[in-house]
């Protein structure tokens, strides 16, 4: 699937970047171009790789002349760029609109006018039920990108995942650092649960859509689902060090929600079992067993401590 193949990821130098990175050079690409703003990001993933198959191009997903131009010859592209934390996203929503709809719709025109095969979007639990704004730019990029299969040759489609552990933003680090500065632990919300899965997991969605033939479809992942309280109190008794540590209840942020949804009620009539691993939510009828949920939430299956135990020490954390 990618033997020789010219693949853009825009927004790579996070770590979704990284990671997608590392496991896509495996396949021998023929070329792998690393479109972003961030110039120190670029210069330290260069280090980091030292690979003469990356290309590193600074630009932005809001200039459409020069997404045309990286285009140009590209056969895969994993649409990575984002403006992502909530809490930005409220105070400036003009520019995350900026960055996650026009973007993505320049992204559109520009595979479109290059007549890229493939088209990735990588999107977010907030973009279902949305009710802060990063997850509302989130859910009409889903809708662009899904539109865009009525207007050419190009497979345009979406992957939904949860919070990735320990990636940019992640409350795993923090916690963690918290710990290590002899500080109490800041929760929003003792109710709190969110999704997590492992960078390589988040890879592997990633690569199922890929590799898939569907299209105009929204690849979700079954994945565990915690309480943030039970996380904190996992990395307490791993960092603490015997130090009483308190945890401040801070209250919910504008934006914030108590539990996030991977499919919602109006999805899940349309949501298929893909495999053992994934579901898929499409408009188009598949051939494929229904699901048999009203909705994929976070509070439905809530894993244990222990749980927590084996995904913090996968990711590497204890």
């Amino acid at each position: 699937m990618f033997k020789n193949k010219i693949i853009l990821i825009t927004g790579g130098t996070g770590s979704w970047g990284n990671e997608t990175v590392l496991q896509l050079l495996k396949y021998n690409p023929k070329e792998i171009r690393i479109y972003s703003r961030g110039e120190f990001a670029q210069v330290t993933m260069q280090r980091k790789f030292n690979d003469k198959r990356l290309k590193f191009i600074i630009g932005d997903v809001r200039d459409l002349e020069a997404l045309k131009s990286v285009c140009i010859g590209v056969n895969i592209i994993i649409h990575l760029a984002a403006l992502k934390h909530v809490p930005i996203c409220e105070q400036y929503p003009n520019e995350a609109v900026k960055t996650n709809i026009i973007g993505t719709q320049n992204l559109i025109e520009a595979a479109i006018s290059n007549k890229v095969d493939k088209v990735i979007d990588v999107s977010t639990d907030k973009a279902c039920g949305a009710n802060n704004l990063y997850g509302m730019t989130k859910a009409v990029g889903e809708k662009l990108i899904l539109n865009a299969n009525n207007r050419s040759s190009t497979k345009f489609v979406v992957i939904r995942g949860g919070n990735v552990l320990g990636s940019n933003g992640s409350v795993v680090p923090l916690f963690i650092k918290q710990l290590k500065d002899g500080k109490n632990l800041t929760i929003t919300d003792a109710n709190m649960t969110r999704y997590f899965l492992t960078l390589p997991e988040a890879i592997k969605l990633l690569f199922t859509a890929i590799e898939s033939d569907l299209y105009n479809c929204i690849f979700v992942m079954k994945m565990p689902s915690f309480k943030i309280i039970d996380i904190a109190k996992v990395l307490i008794e791993q960092y603490a060090n015997n130090r009483d540590v308190f945890i401040d209840f801070t209250g919910i942020r504008p934006g914030e929600k108590i539990h996030e949804i991977l499919v919602s009620q109006a999805e899940s009539i349309m949501t298929y079992v893909y495999n053992k691993n994934y579901y898929v939510i499409s408009y188009d009828k598949l051939n494929l067993r229904k699901t048999d949920f009203l909705e994929y939430a976070s509070n439905t299956y809530i894993f244990s401590e222990d749980d927590i135990k084996k995904l913090l020490t996968k990711g590497g954390y204890l």
